[in-house]
């Protein structure tokens, strides 16, 4: 497991209380960078002055484990893959470290924006709905949408959330990247690989402007989309081809049953 970034220590903390009301950011513009994991500390270390860092417990690095749901067509990856206006995701989201839960709808919004349904679950996913969730489900995806869904892969990863001051902006820092296929049982891993995420409104961040001047700049990845494409060879690659290629290393679709 690789540890939490060192430089997240020195910086000030906020709590989730605190970050939900500054920053919750259930409508966004969402920016990914796929950083090397030894390139994490130097660009936490050039974060805005007051720059403050989510601590639950005293941890300050939490692990997340998303279970991913689709239709047996395999709506949602494809509506993703091609950006058609209608796409979506459904996901099962478990913290691992602070516990809960939580059934997340995630829909395009306008001019880029992402938007963010979400409810608690009393567990993690079983392969069916509570009727709250059923409700959900069919009200922002479509009629039946609950029915039809099955999980299909599974990410794990530990999370790092930065809030930056003044601009209403958070920063997530993923690291300990990995995937595993609940259809093909195939399971990707990438321990040298940081994927740093800004959430902002339209504006970008005093983050983004950072990684641009280091020569970073945002890729088109999504764990979901990523993941599916590496793990099942006869799945097009559609706009994750050049992220999977440039960033995961993964030019080649697996044959085995574990890449590393």
């Amino acid at each position: 497991m690789s540890p939490a970034p060192v430089r997240l220590r020195h910086l000030p903390a906020v709590g989730l209380d605190d970050l939900v009301r500054e920053a919750e950011l259930l409508v966004r513009v969402d920016r990914k960078y796929v950083v090397g994991i030894d390139e994490v500390d130097a660009l936490l270390g050039q974060v805005p002055p007051g720059t403050r860092v989510l601590r639950i417990d005293g941890e300050r690095d939490f692990g997340y484990r998303s279970t991913y749901f689709d239709t047996p067509d395999l709506r949602s990856y494809l509506t993703s893959g091609r950006s058609s206006r209608g796409r979506w995701k459904v996901r099962d989201r478990t913290y691992e470290d602070t516990g809960g839960t939580w059934l997340e709808v995630k829909t395009a919004g306008p001019r880029n924006q992402t938007v963010k349904r979400r409810l608690a679950r009393p567990g993690p996913a079983q392969g069916a709905f509570c009727p709250e969730g059923t409700a959900l489900l069919d009200g922002v995806v479509g009629p039946g949408t609950a029915g039809a869904l099955r999980p299909v892969l599974v990410t794990t990863y530990r999370r790092s959330t930065l809030l930056l001051p003044g601009a209403a902006a958070r920063v997530t820092v993923d690291v300990d990247l990995g995937w595993a296929s609940l259809t093909s049982g195939r399971e990707l891993t990438r321990p040298r690989l940081a994927i740093v995420e800004t959430k902002t409104g339209s504006t970008p961040s005093p983050v983004d402007r950072l990684l641009w001047a280091r020569g970073h700049r945002p890729v088109r990845i999504s764990k979901f989309g990523a993941g599916m494409a590496a793990l099942h060879p006869g799945l097009p690659r559609l706009k994750w081809h050049r992220a999977l290629e440039r960033h995961l290393s993964c030019p080649t679709r697996p044959t085995g049953g574990t890449t590393s």
